[in-house]
């Protein structure tokens, strides 16, 4: 267990006042038996009135509408949580894990379906000639093809940090050999699901050990991605590819979707004459003793 403080941090410049239409946040994870959330803060400039719902997954969001004008909008969430990581439990679920290939009983299957449906058809042949060629033989153990899969991904693709927004194709991902985590979380998804499994994206956010004088990771200093899957006899369980991590206390849920375009932590639109003058990120997860 690991008790965690995580401050992210967002700006918005423009050139001129500019009206605010209505945001939505994604920065507050909900409490699970891995993750214990203990303090919440969220300060928005200029003032707004939060609203705070689940969406369809049950992640919880807040909505923003603004009252006035302003050239500059300003974001800020601190999180104080408690993080408890099943790295070690692993070898404990492999004998209930289940045999590879599978099929899920018929309940699962009804209610996974969204979670097994390929996002992207146009690159499905892409995806398993990739898959064909990085696991040529598959484990008959659903964990340890799944992990087969993460180091693939891992030891394939370079890590290229990109600010954008938006998220590659698993196509474009393969084509170019090079990503970020969004995209390695993405292309894990979409091969997952031809293996058969239930997978969803994952928000939120990446403890690096060396910020305590450990091992590095990569990812940290910005919103991390990653994905669930759903193993029989496990249930959902956490893959980063990115950094070969499997249910981690060094990952931090905060919300978990069908498809990346639906985990955007921060959303709204503006309107006005003003012009956009960029955008300041800064996230920040430190351990407390």
């Amino acid at each position: 267990m690991k008790t965690l403080r995580i401050r992210h941090f967002t700006r918005y410049r423009y050139d001129r006042p500019v009206t605010f239409g209505r945001h939505r946040l994604m920065l507050r994870p909900r409490d699970g038996h891995d993750m214990r959330l203990l303090e919440s803060r969220l300060v928005v400039e200029p003032t707004a009135d939060i609203r705070w719902a689940f969406d369809t997954f049950g992640n919880s969001i807040a909505l923003l509408t603004f009252q006035e004008p302003a050239d500059t909008l300003s974001i800020e969430s601190e999180l104080k949580i408690e993080r408890y990581g099943l790295e070690e439990a692993v070898r404990e679920f492999e004998p209930h894990a289940g045999s590879y290939p599978f099929s899920y009983d018929e309940d699962d299957q009804i209610d996974l379906a969204p979670m097994l449906r390929i996002q992207c058809p146009d690159d499905e042949t892409t995806v398993r000639t990739w898959l064909d060629e990085a696991l040529p033989e598959r484990p008959d153990v659903s964990l340890h093809v799944l992990d087969a899969l993460s180091s693939a991904i891992h030891d394939s693709f370079e890590y290229r940090r990109r600010d954008e927004e938006g998220v590659q194709s698993p196509g474009e991902t393969i084509r170019t050999a090079s990503g970020t985590c969004r995209d390695f979380a993405f292309l894990f998804m979409e091969a997952a699901r031809q293996l058969g499994f239930a997978s969803r994206f994952v928000t939120g956010y990446l403890y690096d050990p060396a910020a305590d004088g450990g091992d590095g990771l990569t990812g940290g200093g910005a919103t991390h991605a990653w994905a669930d899957v759903f193993v029989p006899g496990v249930g959902w369980m956490e893959f980063d590819p990115t950094n070969e991590i499997v249910a981690g206390h060094e990952l931090i849920r905060v919300a978990t979707t069908r498809t990346p375009a639906q985990a955007q932590p921060v959303n709204g639109t503006f309107s006005g004459e003003g012009t956009p003058l960029g955008m300041e990120v800064e996230v920040t997860v430190s351990a407390e003793n």
